[in-house]
């Protein structure tokens, strides 16, 4: 059997191939700690390449597709149908566990609070950690509402205007997670790899 013809296989096999590197360098298993920063890294990267997904591919997909529809063009259909739902399901619990995961890195670390109130030692963290906070806000409160609208997914029937009005409100918030994860990212990176001590 071939676990790689299945998303689940393929995902035990990337844990068990990192337990075994766990266990050949670090002499058996890691700290808490470590696990949980995996744990963040892979929910965050899940996170972020759903938000460029859309935001460099599907979005201008979609809009293609629309223009081209009337030309005999399939439309945006499969995409709205079959990508984006469960795209947008990894997407928001992606965001959450990147978040959880974070706060309890910062927790275990002692420095939950330094990080959010910006006390020196933990202000650059603490950047990356209110930047992360208004993404996922973005994403559970103005992009996930506003795409069960524009999709259909709350079962209800919405007029063109309230559809217009749901597409503006999620595009603004996606490029707004968009800018923000650019220095999102580097507080994280810095405050990991010693830079930006403060």
């Amino acid at each position: 059997m071939n676990p790689l013809k299945s998303i689940t296989g393929t995902i035990v096999s990337g844990v068990v191939i990192s337990a075994i590197v766990m266990i050949i360098f670090a002499d058996g298993f890691t700290n808490t700690i470590e696990w949980i920063v995996w744990f963040h890294v892979l929910a965050g990267v899940a996170w972020i390449g759903l938000l460029y997904y859309f935001n460099f591919v599907q979005v201008p997909g979609v809009a293609q597709a629309l223009a081209e529809a009337n030309d005999g063009g399939p439309g945006p259909a499969a995409i709205n149908k079959y990508l984006a739902p469960p795209a947008l399901l990894w997407f928001r619990w992606a965001a959450l566990a990147t978040w959880v995961s974070g706060a309890a890195i910062l927790g275990k670390m002692g420095i939950l609070g330094a990080a959010f109130t910006l006390q020196s030692g933990a202000a650059v963290i603490g950047v990356g950690a209110w930047l992360g906070t208004i993404m996922l806000f973005n994403v559970w409160v103005l992009i996930w509402p506003n795409q069960k609208k524009i999709l259909g997914l709350d079962g209800l029937t919405h007029e063109a205007e309230v559809i217009a009005k749901a597409k503006f409100v999620a595009l603004m918030a996606s490029r707004t997670n968009t800018a923000l994860s650019i220095p999102m990212l580097l507080s994280m990176t810095a405050f990991g790899h010693g830079g930006f001590p403060f």
